[in-house]
Order: structure tokens, then sequence, then C-alpha cells
């Protein structure tokens, strides 16, 4: 059976140019970059390397840089030395986060005893500025903002500028996670006015396991990991090496080819919906699917019936990978937090799927996935 994946917003194929990039790391060149004779030197150079390379393509300085196991490390680390390092007595999130930062801004708001706001939201899901500035303005609390820049099952996609405003204007910190852009989008961080940012390598075809911990110059933090000097003294552990490598080459290669790629997945993305919308005229899209919206993602619910209650089970088994929302929930039964929070009481009554796209994918693809789902429904 030939399978088709439908699933890039949960991981993306590692691309054959970042392999070739990394295999000298995985063979000869395995020295530990902490040693000081010259197989140790010569991983340690690969490491700054791609540091300078990540960092002149986010606009930032090399200094900026942290080297993570990916977005979930990268969010909690922002997320607790806001609030342990930088005096941030009062958290504002939303409720559509990724679980990644939500379970962690109530764990720290629970142990350290402060308030938690979620931000109100706008009936196409993008988040309610108005009531932000709102939330800062009322509270005297010095609040950490840790909003991300685009959903990662609906695709809205945030005005990171003006959030970075309200933030600068209210003395407020701003983290943001941003793995579902960086990589996708042209992202000048200094120009955002974010003080955290967060990444992961296998969101654009690089290797898992690896990302990124941007932390504004000015914002002075304890280590994330204690007991090495690695990552200049902020994470200690020997580092990922072909990994970090593999991340720096990933996402030149998303940045220079960016324009192409994009606009040939938004053309997929596109002709899915018209197809979709075709044949089953009584879905609908969630969220802002042709305005602010990443375009790797298409997330649709067909209403719910004995037919496509098992429509993910069932297009699993016919060699079709899609979710029904995150990584975390795909293959799940259950609505996601973010469905539920869009919809409220009518989400029971909904089938969500999230089809997510890469430049590997075809219309070739999107035709069999209709095809079946004609089948099926």
């Amino acid at each position: 059976m030939t399978r088709i994946y439908f699933d890039n917003a949960a991981t993306t194929a590692l691309d054959a140019e970042v392999l070739e990039a990394m295999m000298p790391y995985l063979t000869e060149k395995f020295g530990n970059p902490s040693s000081v004779y010259s197989y140790g030197r010569e991983t340690k150079m690969a490491i700054e390397n791609a540091r300078k390379q990540v960092a002149k393509i986010l606009g930032v300085t090399p200094g900026e840089i942290f080297f993570t196991s990916g977005g979930t490390e990268s969010s909690n680390t922002a997320i607790h030395a806001a609030v342990r390092d930088l005096g941030c007595h009062h958290i504002i999130t939303s409720c559509l986060e990724h679980h990644a930062t939500m379970h962690c801004s109530e764990e720290v708001a629970r142990e350290r005893n402060i308030p938690l706001s979620l931000v109100n939201l706008k009936e196409n899901g993008h988040i309610d500025l108005e009531h932000l500035e709102k939330l800062l303005s009322t509270h005297t609390e010095k609040s950490l903002v840790t909003l991300m820049h685009a959903n990662n099952e609906i695709g809205n996609l945030l005005n990171v500028a003006a959030v970075g405003e309200l933030c600068e204007k209210y003395g407020a910190v701003f983290h943001c996670d941003m793995v579902q852009t960086i990589g996708h989008y042209p992202v000048n961080l200094p120009a955002l006015k974010v003080h955290f940012a967060s990444a992961a390598g296998h969101k654009f075809h690089g290797p898992k396991g690896v990302g990124v911990l941007y932390v504004n110059a000015s914002m002075q933090i304890k280590p994330m990991i204690n007991g090495g000097a690695q990552e200049r003294n902020m994470r200690a552990g020997t580092e990922n090496m072909y990994g970090i490598v593999g991340f720096a080459k990933a996402l030149d290669l998303a940045m220079s080819k960016h324009e192409q790629d994009s606009a040939y997945i938004m053309g997929l993305k596109t002709y899915m919906h018209q197809q979709l919308k075709a044949s089953f005229p009584q879905i609908i899209t969630n969220g802002d699917t042709f305005g602010e919206c990443l375009y790797t993602v298409l997330n649709v619910s067909f209403p719910k019936t004995e037919k496509s209650e098992l429509l993910l089970f069932n297009l699993d088994m016919a060699g079709i990978c899609v979710s029904g929302g995150s990584a975390c929930s795909s293959g799940s039964t259950s609505v996601s937090h973010v469905i539920k929070a869009l919809y409220n009481g009518q989400s029971a009554q909904m089938i969500p799927i999230r089809f997510s796209f890469s430049k590997h994918n075809t219309k070739e693809e999107v035709d069999r996935v209709i095809e079946k789902l004609k089948e099926l429904i």
C-alpha cells in the first residue's frame, strides 16, 4: 500500500540534503565538542557555525541562540525563566496554545501561586488584542505573555508585532511559540519585539530532537539545565551535534526555497479545499482558513454521523495519514481543546480533520484522498 502523508504540521520528512550534512557527524566527526583536541575542536566549530547561520537567518546575534531538544523544552524554559528570573508575577496565555505552553503555564502559576489569565478569542479564533491590552493594563504585577505565532491545529496566525508593541508598552515579557512558523516564513525577531521564541527542526524537514530557544540579550536568565558549561553555561549536557548541524542546514534550505515552496503548498491547500467543498458541501472550515492562516494547514469539520465517527481510523487503514488536531491527539476520537474552545458545546457534533501539506505532496494525492473520503462517507 502506498501511503499518503498529510500530517506535516505534526512532523516532516528529513530532507536528503539535511541528512547529507549530518552524516559526517554521525560517522568520522564524532568528537565531544567540549574536548580540547582536534576531534572536539572540529565539532565545536560546527556547532558555532550552525549557531551563526541560524542567528543570521533570524536577524539576531549568535549569543542569543541556544540549542535545545525541541519546541517543548524551549517553551518550558522561557516560561520558567520569566517567572523565576525576570520577576513576572502574572501569566497571560490563551486556551488555544499547544499543551507545551498551556500545561507549563498552569504548573508554574500553581507552583508560584500567581494568577494565570486567558485572553479572549474572536469568533474566527484570533486573539482579541483589545482584551490582551485590558489584561496588561489592569494587572499591577509584571506580566509574562506567552502566545503562539501560528496555531498548530487551525493555522491561525497571530499579529506578533502588535503583541510585541503591547508588551513593550506595559513592560511585559513576551514569549512566542514559533514552532509552526520558523522555517516556513521569513522571521526577523528584533522587529517583532519578542523576548523569547521557540522553534523545532522537525517542522521544516530537519531532524527530530533538536530545537532553538531565542533569548533576547536584555533578558538575564539562569541556566536551563545545570551540570556543565555547554551552550555558554546555559544548558548542561553533551550537545546533539548532528541534530544542531541538521537544524541549521534545514532552516537554510527552507528559507532559500521559501517563495517557491510556499506558493506550491498554498496551491495544494486551495485545491484540496475546492475539492472537499465540491464533494462535501456540508463541511465547515475551522479558523481563518484563507485569511491570516498558515499556508500549510487546512482544518475542516465533517458532520458527526455513524460513518464519519471512525473517519480517522478508516483513513489510517487506507494508508492516509491525517490528524484530528495536534500530534498529541493524532488518531484520537476525542475533539481537541482547540476545537472545543472555538465551538463550545457544538463541537461534540463535529468530526474535525487536519490536513497539513509539504513540498513533497501532490494534487494526485489530494485526488486520491477525496476519492477515499467519498467511499468512506
